[in-house]
């Protein structure tokens, strides 16, 4: 029998379905519709239809679907419109800290969008004990409902290490008919005025997102599909229902992870910058050592505990309308041809004798966007699309490949306007978008330090190929459209990981410190959907901000290999790593290999104060795929195994470690075994890189090869 992976994305304009073979990777079936914001049912119901028109139209058997998700932007949808619930606040605190506790977890209202505000109730009450207070507490909970409440939100200075108090609310608030969250439920870190501020957002979401949660599951449920419906995360995983009922916030931009979810899982993608862009705005992410970078998320200004992919937007994607002022084209965008309501001019039939006119898209908009109207009346939007095929910058055959001589008369309006040709009115527009798309991209490349000379370009999205081939040639970087680029967001909703992250303030972790945190992380990701035999678990320390993070990933399923179709070989490596380097390929060796890792080692010649010639290495980590997962400067390595692991890594230690006035500092280390790729870098001691290495490789047989790397 079939396994089948489903995926399914909501976006703004339409409702993408998708079919995976779970063992190819093959895209069995497609559907698409309009997405039903205007129902009554909302869009539960464009995914109940899609779901049904995905099986039934490609003889899809219920019982071949092994995994089932969808990404939504309807938490992002219901911040940006004002639509979510009043959160009543119910802050405890004692002692000397009561006066401040009761200060700074009153957020008071969370501006979302222009004029609309998240409404906030707030109520205090002095006890170290929600249990001995019940009556205190009760009366509270009564008055925020009074006060019109529809969520109680519990917060507690100290909840991230005792939950008790704050479970004590939310357990009180649900016997009354409320729904209810708790600081501790959203993050584990200290601070109380960020934690209390994220616990608002995740609870104004609540009531909406149960609502949709409940039919979409029953949907799934009645259609004979086994496997649970999983939702989306902004962190590119996915987790399940009863998850998404706790922690709405977390599907927040699941819409833009979706997208570079889908690039690393179905392109060989190790450094670059992923833009992903359809009718109205482009979005940016950045691709770094075969992962996708992460931060806190913000709204209204205000920083939250929400870790989400570092997503950027601009209003600027393939129908983006061309702003004309004072007889020059002085902008692209932000407004989009289905803003206005306008056919494309370069999906349209030719224009008979057209003519320039300036229109407002929307009332409040002034009198500055590009039309062409022809005799006849018909009038169609000048947008980015057709100037990117008047340039001749979109590949043959591409989605966004039009009539390129409809454009050309229609752009003609624009051009005698202003005084000049079609071609030179286009390039202008082109231009001006490739600046301002250019500018963030180039700031990100530095932010991120990434390598101009060796990072690409990729694009996704159906208007990939009017943003990313001018792009890419105007900033001189490699470009390339990604395959299924249309629909590369549904492939990643459908080919997600169950994800979770759990982080604490934590000042020097000791062994313990780490245990706790990755048996959490273990319950937590188990509790989301995924299968325990599939989960691996990472460690992070950042000394900075003292925070101890542990990163957790797994299937919902037992997955087959996850090598490719045409996986490079031993060579074919060697020259992707040697390419990285900048190096000729007879200077790189293959240094080590270790499961699915292959480690190359490039020496090269540096001369120190431009006098003496110093030898370095450069190192880099390939898996099977040629995916580049680690790019650094190289200090040392040990091939070694459980047996001896101590030892050699002693040794490795002592080689590398730096010594200055303030003590030894460690180098990076990353270890590499099986299908591991273990990041220590943040271990501030030996015997923190000890008592991680112990957890990680309990399972471990003693005689699997481990390679452990020192790096700069």
């Amino acid at each position: 029998m079939r396994k089948i992976r489903i995926g399914i994305d909501v976006g703004g304009t339409f409702t993408d379905a998708v079919a995976i073979d779970n063992e190819t990777g093959e895209i069995i079936a497609r559907e698409k519709l309009p997405t039903t914001h205007a129902s009554g049912e909302g869009v539960a119901e464009g995914i109940i239809t899609v779901l049904q028109n995905l099986l039934n139209r490609n003889r899809i058997a219920p019982e071949e679907v092994v995994f089932i998700a969808h990404g939504t932007t309807q938490a992002t949808n219901a911040l940006l419109e004002g639509d979510v619930a009043v959160a009543g606040i119910l802050a405890m605190g004692s002692g000397l800290e009561a006066a401040r506790v009761k200060q700074i977890s009153n957020t008071g209202p969370i501006p979302l969008a222009r004029g609309k505000d998240l409404k906030t109730l707030h109520v205090f009450v002095k006890t170290a004990d929600a249990a001995a207070a019940r009556q205190e507490i009760s009366s509270a909970i009564e008055k925020l409902k009074e006060a019109g409440a529809e969520v109680i939100v519990a917060t507690e200075p100290y909840s991230v290490d005792d939950p008790d108090n704050e479970q004590f609310v939310m357990e009180l608030a649900r016997e009354k008919g409320l729904y209810a969250t708790g600081g501790h439920e959203v993050s584990k870190l200290y601070g109380l005025r960020v934690r209390t501020r994220t616990a608002v957002i995740n609870g104004s979401l609540i009531p909406k997102m149960m609502e949709t949660a409940d039919m979409t599951e029953a949907c799934v449920k009645r259609s004979g599909i086994p496997a649970p419906l999983m939702i989306m995360r902004c962190d590119g995983g996915v987790m399940n229902v009863d998850e998404v009922r706790r922690r709405p916030i977390l599907t927040m931009l699941s819409g833009l992870a979706a997208g570079v979810a889908g690039v690393l899982m179905y392109e060989r993608l190790s450094d670059g910058i992923f833009l992903e862009s359809g009718g109205t705005s482009t979005d940016i992410s950045v691709v770094k050592d075969g992962r996708v970078m992460v931060r806190y998320g913000e709204v209204g200004g205000h920083k939250t505990y929400l870790s989400s992919l570092d997503v950027r937007t601009l209003g600027v994607a393939g129908g983006s309308m061309i702003r004309v002022e004072n007889g020059k084209i002085t902008d692209v965008g932000p407004r989009s041809a289905h803003i206005a309501g306008l056919p494309y001019e370069v999906f349209s039939g030719k224009l008979e004798r057209p003519e320039l006119k300036l229109i407002a898209p929307c009332a409040e908009d002034d009198e500055v966007y590009a039309v062409a109207e022809g005799a006849d009346g018909k009038r169609v939007s000048l947008t980015l699309a057709g100037a990117a095929n008047l340039t001749g910058s979109v590949p043959a055959g591409d989605y966004a490949d039009g009539d390129r001589e409809s454009a050309r008369i229609a752009w003609q309006a624009l051009g005698n306007a202003i005084g000049c040709t079609a071609e030179e009115a286009a390039k202008t527009a082109m231009d001006l978008a490739a600046r301002k798309i250019g500018k963030l991209v180039s700031s990100l490349i530095k932010e991120y330090e990434l390598s101009p000379s060796i990072l690409c370009l990729a694009g996704g999205g159906g208007s990939a190929g009017v943003i990313v081939p001018y792009l890419g040639n105007s900033l001189n970087l490699r470009w390339k459209i990604v395959k299924n680029a249309p629909i590369i967001s549904t492939i990643g909703v459908a080919m997600a990981m169950v994800r979770e992250v759990v982080e604490r303030t934590v000042v020097n972790p000791t062994e313990e410190d780490i245990r706790s945190i990755r048996h959490t992380a273990m319950e937590q990701v188990l509790r989301a959907g995924a299968r325990e035999a599939t989960v691996e678990i990472s460690i992070e320390i950042d000394k900075k901000t003292s925070t101890l993070r542990a990163v957790a990933m797994g299937a919902t399923e037992l997955r087959k290999s996850e090598r490719i179709a045409n996986a490079p070989d031993a060579e074919e490596l060697r020259s992707i790593a040697a390419r990285s380097m900048e190096l000729s390929e007879e200077s790189v060796t293959g240094a080590a290999t270790a499961g699915k890792w292959h480690v190359f080692d490039g020496p090269y010649t540096e001369k120190l104060f431009g006098l003496f010639p110093v030898q370095k290495h450069k190192v880099r980590v390939l898996d099977r795929n040629g995916i580049i997962c680690l790019r650094r400067e190289g200090l040392g390595a040990v091939v070694t195994s459980r047996d001896n692991l101590r030892e050699d890594l002693r040794l490795l230690l002592e080689d590398t470690t730096e010594f200055g006035t303030t003590g030894g500092q460690l180098p990076g280390l990353f270890a590499y075994y099986g299908e591991k790729q273990l990041d220590l870098s943040g271990l501030a001691s030996p015997e923190q890189v000890f008592a991680v290495l112990e957890i990680e490789l309990a399972d471990v047989p003693d005689n699997e090869t481990i390679v452990i790397l020192a790096v700069r």
